[in-house]
């Protein structure tokens, strides 16, 4: 297994398709082909299945892709290392962080590490789990700050808690059911929200119904949290999201929040990155700068005045 023949496997997968991956590759078809044969025949099993849609990979393809990924990303790390060694000039740092952290916290550590690290590069993606666990095995992102249950992560991945989330339904403001003191006064009730595996609302629908008590039908789904924010304020659907998000006055505008209903758990805000996987010196230290800022907040509770 060499180091070329890991690259044309990461290749055709990027690409889709072996003329796609020769062509990025500069190379002709046929040796593209004859380097995924010796990969083949050294692992002893069939990678990819070629037919007229394309290329798919097999079972024992999938695994080695995912672990070529893994290993590339970590050469990649050790690269970063080695750059923040001479001065950080060409840092690469990649962290998910969920919208709760996004609209408090991010903004302090965001200013705080680019005074420390002008030359880093950062990006940032959306801390939800049906990005955050394929990038973190892969090795695509460097660490998540997200909402997660321990015990329901995968073994190689590691979650440190860092803050308790209160999440509350809302709705505009002088919405008809704001009075609700009861959530089965809810049942009815049209909703906009994000069922993706792991979302916020997925864990209020299966309370819910723990308690015998199930929503309506009447659904909208929606990723987008400007677009559900949206929603909501112009609409009588009603979201379920961050309770600080309608007690800031810039984001809350013209929402409410459903102050007579029981609240419902909190959730648990942490660090998720891969187990073993030790974080080069530019992520390390943007995640102290998070785990400090996140430390002061206090995200789980009404406002005293509620």
């Amino acid at each position: 297994m060499k180091n070329h023949h890991l690259r044309a496997l990461l290749k055709v997968a990027e690409e889709g398709s072996i003329r796609g991956a020769a062509r990025a590759l500069h190379l002709s078809q046929s040796a593209l082909t004859r380097a995924l044969r010796e990969l083949e025949a050294d692992l002893g099993s069939e990678l990819l299945i070629r037919s007229y849609r394309g290329v798919e990979f097999t079972p024992s393809g999938k695994v080695l892709l995912k672990r070529a990924r893994l290993a590339f990303s970590t050469l990649d790390k050790a690269r970063d290392e080695i750059r923040w060694l001479r001065g950080g000039s060409g840092v690469q740092v990649t962290v998910a962080v969920t919208t709760a952290i996004a609209t408090t916290s991010l903004p302090a550590v965001l200013r705080e590490f680019e005074r420390e690290q002008p030359d880093a590069s950062l990006s940032l993606e959306e801390g939800m789990m049906s990005t955050v666990l394929p990038g973190l095995m892969e090795g695509r992102i460097d660490f998540a700050i997200a909402v997660a249950e321990a015990d329901q992560l995968p073994h190689e991945i590691t979650f440190e808690p860092l803050t308790e989330l209160l999440s509350e339904p809302m709705a505009r403001e002088g919405h008809a059911l704001l009075g609700a003191t009861d959530w089965s006064q809810m049942a009815e009730a049209r909703w906009v929200l994000n069922l993706a595996v792991g979302s916020s609302a997925q864990r209020l629908i299966d309370w819910l119904e723990a308690q015998d008590i199930s929503i309506s039908q009447r659904v909208v789904k929606c990723d987008s949290p400007i677009m559900m924010v949206e929603l909501m304020r112009r609409t009588d659907l009603i979201g379920f999201g961050p309770r600080f998000f309608v007690d800031d006055p810039l984001s809350g505008r013209g929402l409410a929040c459903f102050d007579t209903l029981a609240t419902f758990p909190a959730y648990t805000i942490g660090l998720l990155k891969l187990r073993g996987v030790p974080l080069h010196p530019g992520a390390e230290r943007l995640a102290t700068l998070f785990r400090r800022h996140i430390s002061a907040l206090n995200l789980s509770r009404r406002p005293s005045s509620q």
